[in-house]
C-alpha cells in the first residue's frame, strides 16, 4: 500500500517548498506551496498569507490538508501497491487535475477512462508491472503538455519544467 507522507514530500519539493509566488503566464495567478489562489480561492491557508504569515505550522498542516485531500484521496492513493505509480499519478494530480491524471492512467492502462479509481482501474493498477507503467505514463503526460503548448503557445515556458518533472518522477 502507497504512503501519502513520501509522495506529499516529493511533490512538495516539485511545487518549489513553502514559497509564495506570482510567475508571469502561469495561468493559477499568485501561489502559495503550490496552491494556486485562482483556482483554489476558498483554501482557508491564504487568510494567513494574506497577513504576511507564510510560515506557521497551522498554516503547514492546511496546506498538507490540502494535498491530501483534494489530490491524494481522490486518486485513492492508499490503493497502490506500488508507491512510485502512485507517486506519479499523484504528481500529476497536482499538476493538472485529479481526473486528468486517473484518465491518464485509464489509458495508459487500457481501461475505460472515467476518471474513478474502481475496483477495475485499482486491480489493472496493482497488475501491472510498475516500471513498464511508470515510463509509458511519463509519454501519456509528456504528450499531454505538448498539446497544452500547440494548443496555447504562451504555455511553452513551462514545457521543459513539466519535462524535467516528468523525467525526474522516473528516477
Amino acid at each position: 500500500m502507497a504512503k501519502f507522507e513520501s509522495a506529499f514530500k516529493k511533490v512538495m519539493q516539485n511545487e518549489g517548498g513553502y514559497v509564495l509566488s506570482n510567475v508571469k503566464g502561469d495561468r493559477g495567478g499568485q501561489t502559495y506551496a503550490g496552491i494556486a489562489r485562482v483556482f483554489h480561492p476558498e483554501w482557508p491557508g491564504w487568510r494567513y498569507v494574506d497577513k504576511g504569515i507564510t510560515s506557521d505550522i497551522e498554516l503547514t498542516a492546511l496546506v498538507e490538508q490540502f494535498y491530501r485531500e483534494g489530490f491524494w484521496d481522490r486518486i485513492n492513493g492508499e490503493v497502490f501497491q506500488h508507491q512510485a505509480m502512485a507517486e506519479s499519478v499523484y504528481d500529476f494530480a497536482v499538476n493538472a487535475g485529479p481526473v486528468v491524471a486517473i484518465k491518464l492512467a485509464q489509458v495508459v492502462l487500457g481501461v475505460t477512462p472515467d476518471g474513478i479509481v474502481g475496483p477495475a482501474t485499482s486491480s489493472a493498477l496493482n497488475q501491472t508491472n510498475p516500471e513498464v507503467f511508470r515510463l509509458k505514463y511519463a509519454l501519456a503526460k509528456v504528450a499531454r503538455y505538448a498539446t497544452i503548448c500547440r494548443k496555447d503557445p504562451v504555455q511553452k515556458k513551462f514545457l521543459l519544467g513539466w519535462v524535467n518533472r516528468t523525467l525526474e518522477g522516473l528516477s
